[in-house]
């Protein structure tokens, strides 16, 4: 069986190490304090490779690095980058990235042949540090998958928890979609990765890019409460961030036919099948619940 390394033990990592843990005889993830996890071999990363994580780079099959790059680029490749490509192994490396490398289209459709040219400077970094995982993938000589995520949901991270903890917010905004995509979608996303060797760029994403509203107003549905009042996106700026606003400046619908073709047909095809089955699951139980608007802060 194979050994497996995640760079970043967060959200999709933790995720997918759930889902396939039985697929690996030994998986070993980073975080700054190395705090155990269940069932995962934790290892401190504050910057510098310690020497187990060194070891641990050598000796991985499989590494999928899911941590942001930082102003000075991708915290990971300076001190591991060259006991990655020093090993054996020859299994791929998987980067995840973001759809918000293609800037913004003014809602047009895009595919993954799409110009990456985004202007703002944590997308550029993006760019920057998914060139440096597939050039360290050519210098190997291992594969380098490179998905990039919509705007992820899934168990505790989504608008019926919003709802729940009644911090749903819903800014409306003319012609203005996202792309989604349920993190078991990524799992499985990452596991075609492993099976197939793919080699290249991979958009994950849902197939129905919609409203920010959307799906605060279905998850209030399935909760019994009344929708919450949009409220226009000209009104709410003020109170967003500018990481939020970031967010905002970029319309675009980007395909996934790449994805299906490798993956097959996601389990959650659009928000309204993913928030169902978090519904059922029992996400958003807690009917005292009343939805915001986006004014509160």
């Amino acid at each position: 069986m194979t050994t497996l390394l995640c760079l970043g033990f967060g959200y999709c990592a933790r995720r997918f190490a759930t889902l396939h843990a039985g697929a690996f005889a030994r998986i070993t993830g980073t975080s700054r304090d190395g705090a155990p996890a269940n069932g995962v071999e934790m290892l401190r990363f504050a910057g510098a490779a310690t020497p187990a994580l060194l070891d641990a780079a050598r000796a991985a099959d499989i590494v999928l690095a899911s941590a942001a790059p930082l102003e000075a680029g991708d915290p990971f490749l300076p001190s591991l980058g060259a006991a990655l490509a020093a090993g054996a192994r020859k299994g791929p490396l998987i980067y995840l990235s973001t759809i918000g490398v293609y800037g913004d289209t003014g809602g047009d459709w895009i595919d993954e042949n799409a110009p990456t040219d985004a202007a703002a400077p944590r997308a550029r970094r993006r760019i920057e540090a998914e060139a440096a995982w597939r050039a360290l993938g050519q210098a190997a000589g291992r594969p380098v998958a490179v998905l990039r995520l919509g705007g992820i949901y899934g168990p505790g991270r989504n608008a019926l928890a919003d709802l729940t903890a009644g911090t749903a917010r819903c800014i409306e905004r003319e012609g203005q979609v996202f792309n989604r995509i349920h993190v078991d979608d990524i799992a499985g996303a990452i596991r075609a990765v492993i099976d197939t060797g793919f080699d290249g760029i991979l958009n994950v994403v849902d197939g129905e890019p919609s409203p920010s509203c959307a799906p605060v107003a279905f998850a209030a549905r399935l909760m019994g409460l009344p929708e919450p009042q949009p409220v226009p996106f000209e009104e709410a700026a003020a109170s967003l961030s500018p990481m939020a606003l970031s967010f905002w400046a970029d319309n675009r619908r980007v395909r996934n036919d790449r994805l299906a073709a490798l993956a097959g047909p996601l389990a959650y095809p659009s928000y309204r099948e993913g928030l169902a089955a978090l519904f059922a699951a029992g996400e958003g139980a807690n009917q005292d619940s009343r939805p915001v608007d986006a004014r509160t802060p």
